[in-house]
């Protein structure tokens, strides 16, 4: 963020209403100190919340079932970890979440298809390379969300769907919107049971630069020479 923008932000916040802010995660004072035990409520409930989110819409909107989406990502049980028990997380974060679990999908969907893995069968045993494909996906994608900055751990999985299973491999280029859709369900849910007792996002796509240090004034020796 640059000195310019700096300023900009601090106008965007005050502005709006301290009950938008607050579902948001712009926070005036630091959260209150909260019991041992509340984190691990919120994390229950948001994961509970999230998840079954997910398979609703996939599993039940009559769109997603005429176009053979499974009823949930599998990639995204983990992202719930992140989001809901570790939401002050960097790699928990907006920008992290939406951008590691595309540019996974986009990397996994194009090994798949440079290795010909396309329109796999339930029944169909690895193809010949699938192994070099699944390795190559996961590792490229590690490298393109590094990238980008949005390291996303569970993303590492979902460049491997696409190859290693059939369900996910046969949505071919419409796994890209689904992985969005999915993960902008999972940050809702987050908004809403992180922000009660918590704070989340820390930040929605770069952290605040850490405070300068303070310049220290050369000390002077007893002889009065610095």
């Amino acid at each position: 963020m640059s000195a310019n923008d700096k300023p900009i932000r601090r106008s965007l916040d005050s502005r709006l209403p301290p009950w938008i802010a607050r579902w948001i995660g712009i926070r005036t004072q630091p959260p209150k100190p909260k019991s041992t035990y509340v984190p691990y409520l919120w994390a229950f409930i948001g994961a509970f919340c999230g998840l079954s989110l997910l398979q609703a819409v996939f599993g039940h909107a009559p769109y997603f079932i005429e176009r053979g989406v499974p009823p949930i990502i599998a990639s995204y049980g983990a992202t719930a970890v992140l989001c809901y028990a570790l939401p002050e997380a960097p790699l928990a974060q907006p920008r992290a979440v939406l951008g590691g679990h595309f540019f996974s999908a986009l990397t996994g969907i194009i090994i798949a298809r440079i290795f010909q893995l396309n329109n796999l069968k339930d029944d169909e045993s690895p193809r010949r390379l699938a192994w070099l494909a699944a390795t190559l996906a996961s590792s490229i994608a590690i490298v393109v969300m590094q990238a980008t900055k949005t390291v996303h751990p569970p993303a590492g999985a979902t460049a491997l769907l696409p190859i290693v299973t059939p369900a996910v491999n046969r949505l071919n280029w419409y796994l890209l919107p689904v992985v969005l859709l999915s993960s902008v369900l999972m940050i809702v849910v987050a908004l809403i049971t992180n922000n009660i007792q918590q704070r989340y996002p820390v930040f929605w796509w770069a952290p605040k630069p850490p405070p300068k240090a303070p310049a220290t004034l050369p000390v002077a020796s007893e002889n009065g020479t610095k």
